[in-house]
């Protein structure tokens, strides 16, 4: 939820401590074939929004990045929230689709790409959270269980709890990304526990 209602996420400590061990990584050489491809890639996805921005939408008007961000946020807020459902998260997609379309075609970014410009940064980080958006969907959508913070309303008890489907999605899962416009990959590692006994939540006791 602070993801969809705040516009930001809690990173788990295994990872803040891996992050935070890179601060003694020496000095990384931008003379490499990877840092080329990396620095024109970013480049391109720079001038693409400068040019775009310069055309018109079908009432003439052009809409700033936060138009976009506000709507995406909205989508997510709306259709892939708490509580959702196949119906909803099918309708989610499409919507984050066809805004993204609209993002890269009419989307307004002031400025230049030669100096410090954070209209461009915030640009760059929304095309991020348009991946972001179109996996989190696909993954709740994968899920045809309710478990946790994800409440699959065609997943539940006669008392409105969760119902888990145990046999079928006891998983961690992680995404691999494929590239823009691709399905990403899906990888499982089992979770087998041994000493403790698989149970419901009961927040009513």
């Amino acid at each position: 939820m602070q993801g969809l209602a705040d516009g930001y996420f809690v990173l788990p400590y295994t990872l803040q401590n891996y992050l935070a061990d890179q601060i003694t990584v020496g000095h990384i050489s931008t003379d490499t074939p990877e840092f080329d491809e990396a620095e024109q890639s970013v480049r391109q996805r720079e001038e693409r929004l400068m040019e775009n921005g310069k055309r018109k939408t079908e009432n003439g008007e052009l809409h700033t990045v936060d138009h976009y961000h506000k709507a995406l946020g909205k989508i997510m807020w709306e259709y892939v929230g708490m509580s959702r459902n196949e119906e909803s998260l099918t309708k989610a997609a499409t919507m984050i689709d066809e805004l993204e379309n609209e993002f890269w075609q009419h989307v307004q970014v002031p400025g230049d790409i030669e100096s410090f410009n954070p209209e461009m940064e915030k640009a760059l980080r929304l095309a991020d959270y348009f991946e972001l958006a179109r996996l989190i969907t696909a993954d709740a959508l994968h899920r045809k269980e309710s478990c946790g913070g994800h409440f699959r309303t065609e997943s539940q008890t006669e008392d409105g709890e969760t119902l888990r489907d145990d046999q079928n999605y006891m998983y961690v899962a992680a995404w691999e990304y494929q590239g823009h416009g691709q399905p990403e990959t899906l990888h499982k590692e089992p979770l087998n526990y041994e000493h403790i006994q698989i149970a419901t939540r009961n927040y009513k006791n």
